[in-house]
């Protein structure tokens, strides 16, 4: 038999001696970079690193179970603090707080334009009358409208018999009341001049018994309820101006409407008065 024949190799290096020689560069290439890392100068690093703590600020060491916690991005140094952690059944009050805070001030902002708009209507109604100065006419600005009728061309000095000559303007009175609606308060009023008469024994007296008379005039003209009106007769005890001058004490003698739109009658009345007699004393 004869022997098989022997194959001949190719002239050269083997394909695969390429490959590994291209991986063995690269493996040089790699080591050779992280020798150049090594033999970095330290120097150069540390003025790299001072460089970026600088700039940003935040390069301080902390422990890791501390991290700093600070108020502001860009401040150098950061105060540590402690969070402190939010009930869910405080974020839901505070969010119910803001809500009715939000529903108050709305609801208030609707009883300021309605309150300019019966103050407007009053005006109009009495436009003839301010003009005189019979009458005079003050809001609070917030709920009370106050209607006040001077003695001159009401009453004559001394009583509390209402002038025929006023009864148009009772009647004006009575239609505002039955317009606006609300709760009402007459009130008389007189000055310091102390008065005894056969019908009349003090200023208590007159001041009560004059604004029961507008009282009268105004349920009986305007066909109203009652229910709506109270009345009080304060003397002289709540002067809105002076009564060292005969034109303070001429305002002073007067008998007052107070229109109230809502709330306790009594309790605003006295902080408006109030509130008008300290101004007269600090004057």
């Amino acid at each position: 038999m004869e022997d098989a024949p022997v194959k001949k190799a190719q002239a050269g290096a083997p394909a695969w001696v390429m490959t590994f020689a291209d991986l063995m560069s690269l493996l040089l290439a790699f080591f050779v970079l992280l020798f150049s890392f090594s033999e970095m100068d330290k120097q150069k690093f540390k003025e790299l690193s001072g460089s970026m703590r600088d700039a940003f600020g935040v390069q301080r060491e902390v422990p890791a179970f501390n991290p700093p916690i600070g108020t502001s991005v860009i401040a150098r140094d950061f105060s540590p603090g402690m969070p402190t952690p939010t009930d869910q059944d405080q974020v839901r009050q505070e969010a119910i707080k803001e809500l009715t805070e939000m529903r108050k001030q709305g609801e208030n902002e609707e009883a300021e334009n309605d309150l300019l708009e019966d103050l407007e209507k009053v005006l109009n109604y009495l436009e003839v009358e301010i003009a005189k100065g019979v009458v005079e006419v003050q809001s609070d600005g917030e709920r009370v409208i106050t209607i006040r009728i001077r003695e001159t061309g009401s009453f004559p000095s001394g009583s509390a018999d209402l002038s025929n000559d006023f009864n148009p303007v009772i009647l004006k009175i009575a239609r505002l009341t039955n317009e606006i609606g609300g709760r009402i308060a007459v009130a008389g009023h007189t000055d310091i001049v102390p008065i005894s008469t056969d019908r009349y024994r003090s200023n208590w007296e007159l001041s009560s018994a004059r604004a029961v008379t507008v009282l009268e005039q105004i349920v009986e003209k305007g066909q109203l309820d009652p229910a709506r009106f109270q009345v009080a007769g304060f003397g002289a005890t709540r002067p809105i101006d002076s009564n060292d001058t005969a034109e303070g004490r001429a305002r002073n003698r007067r008998v007052e409407v107070i229109l109230l739109r809502g709330g306790s009658l009594d309790t605003e009345y006295a902080e408006g008065v109030s509130r008008e007699a300290s101004a007269i004393q600090d004057q």
